[in-house]
C-alpha cells in the first residue's frame, strides 16, 4: 500500500522496494524505462519511478530535438542546458531509487504524463 504526503513524497512496502529497486533504477537510464513499465507489475515503487523517469526521458528527447532546430537562436546552449539538467535529474532519481525513497524530482517531478 502506498501513501503520499502534501509534498508528493510517497512510501511503499519494504518488500516492494527491495524486490523492485533495480527496476526503479532502470527508469532513469534512457530507453531502459521500458523495463519498469513492462515488468513493474503492480509495484507502486517501480511505477512511481517509471513515471518520474518518463519525465526525464522526455527532457532528454526534447534536448535532442532542440539541437536540430536550425533557426532557433542559441540552440546549442538551450539543448546543452536541457541535456545537463536531464543528466542531473537522472542521478537524483537513481539515488532516490537506491535509497528506497519516493520523492518527486526537482522542477519536473510533479508533472504527470500518465
Amino acid at each position: 500500500m502506498s501513501s503520499f504526503d502534501e509534498f508528493g513524497n510517497g512510501s511503499a512496502s519494504p518488500s516492494d522496494i527491495s524486490t523492485n529497486k533495480w527496476k526503479a533504477v532502470c527508469s532513469y537510464l534512457g530507453i531502459l524505462i521500458l523495463i519498469p513499465l513492462l515488468l513493474g507489475g503492480d509495484s507502486t515503487f517501480a511505477k512511481y519511478h517509471a513515471k518520474q523517469g518518463l519525465n526525464v526521458f522526455i527532457l532528454y528527447v526534447l534536448s535532442g530535438i532542440v539541437s536540430y532546430i536550425p533557426f532557433l537562436p542559441f540552440d546549442g546552449l538551450i539543448s546543452g542546458v536541457a541535456y545537463f539538467s536531464a543528466l542531473i535529474l537522472s542521478i537524483i532519481g537513481i539515488i532516490n531509487a537506491v535509497q528506497g525513497n519516493m520523492k518527486p524530482l526537482p522542477l519536473i517531478g510533479h508533472i504527470r504524463i500518465f
